[in-house]
């Protein structure tokens, strides 16, 4: 029988956290802040492509307007990001509509990156793992109603 781990373990061999972690944020928020890791709020509520996930996880760690927006230049903002902290980071992703069939194969490519982060960033002594908050499928348009428009691009 494997031996539980402990909070601290958990974040400490990166990738993604047990479900768990989901119902204790602030928990995980104090824990971060003893480790000197930084956390980020990834949300992709409104993403409904594969575009509108990559500009969400780059809004989420702040990566800067020109970011390239294809999934070579998603792995590069991320580890970028990782290098940045002084021990790494944590990502908390926020509604990714998983479950729904338009976005299952950019959900996947996603995880594959998040997972080579995760190698990048132990290769070089720090520590990346994510918080997934997996959402249903995606609500259907209303007829006749305008989709709401993203803050930047309303901007």
């Amino acid at each position: 029988m494997a031996k539980k781990l402990t909070p601290k373990q958990e974040i400490e061999q990166g990738g993604e956290l047990p479900k768990a972690w989901l119902n204790k944020q602030d928990e995980l928020l104090n824990q971060l802040d003893e480790m000197g890791l930084a956390m980020f709020t990834i949300d992709c509520s409104k993403a409904r492509n594969l575009s509108a996930l990559l500009r969400a996880f780059a809004k989420g760690v702040d990566y800067p307007v020109f970011f390239g927006k294809d999934l070579d230049a998603f792995y590069d903002c991320l580890v970028e990001t990782v290098a940045e902290q002084k021990a790494g980071c944590v990502l908390w992703v926020q509604e990714l509509h998983s479950a729904d069939p338009s976005l299952k194969a950019d959900v996947a490519e996603i995880f594959l990156i998040l997972n080579e982060v995760v190698k990048n960033a132990q290769e070089h002594k720090k520590i990346f793992a994510f918080v997934v908050e997996h959402a249903g499928k995606l609500s259907a348009p209303e007829p006749g109603v305008e989709p709401q428009k993203y803050a930047e691009a309303a901007e």
